[in-house]
């Protein structure tokens, strides 16, 4: 595969997340992960700022996604049922590819540095659901709790999606737990 081909960014994440499987993230340098790619260091640096990046470089695709989501919602529209059609179409992606995901979210969870910068990830996720629900005219504080519980939804369900591989698809599971969500609220309004 030379240097000229196509979708090198592409290449290069591929190129990662087999490295990152077989040897570990801490052992894969970015020249060992350029020369799988067929590529060159300097043209992985030129698509990613680290080797870090490669794992997290769909955050802007998913708060675009998210940002679109909102500004599509009915007017009138319920701030969480803003906030779940969002997740549902975050959902819906990630679950175009459920393997690489599954690998990608085995590689974070196994060291605590990737975890730590997904969940910085996440935290921007909902920032920008929060101003994209500001914009809607939600006001605060509903716009940040609506978009914080979407995070904590979205992070329940993705955990039960990628241990529990019989389950539907990805949306599904967000809806389901969307719903659980509900009820135990509904629970304790009635306590």
């Amino acid at each position: 595969m030379g240097r000229w081909e196509p979708n090198a960014r592409g290449r290069l994440a591929q190129a990662a997340l087999e490295l990152y499987a077989e040897q570990g993230f801490e052992q894969t340098t970015a020249a060992e992960i350029a020369a799988r790619a067929g590529l060159t260091e300097r043209t992985f640096f030129r698509h990613f700022a680290d080797k870090r990046e490669v794992l997290f470089y769909g955050t802007e695709t998913a708060r675009d996604l998210l940002a679109r989501a909102a500004a599509e919602a009915p007017a009138g529209a319920m701030p969480m049922d803003i906030v779940g059609a969002g997740l549902e179409a975050l959902g819906a992606m990630l679950q175009e590819n459920p393997e690489r995901v599954r690998l990608r979210d085995a590689i974070v969870s196994a060291n605590a540095e990737l975890r730590e910068r997904e969940l910085i990830k996440l935290a921007g996720i909902a920032e920008a659901m929060a101003d994209a629900l500001r914009g809607r005219g939600v006001p605060e504080p509903a716009a940040s709790l609506a978009a914080e519980t979407g995070i904590a939804v979205f992070k329940v369900a993705f955990a039960r999606w990628i241990s529990e591989p019989g389950q539907p698809d990805l949306p599904a599971v967000l809806r389901a737990s969307a719903e659980e969500l509900r009820s135990v609220l509904a629970a304790r309004a009635t306590v």
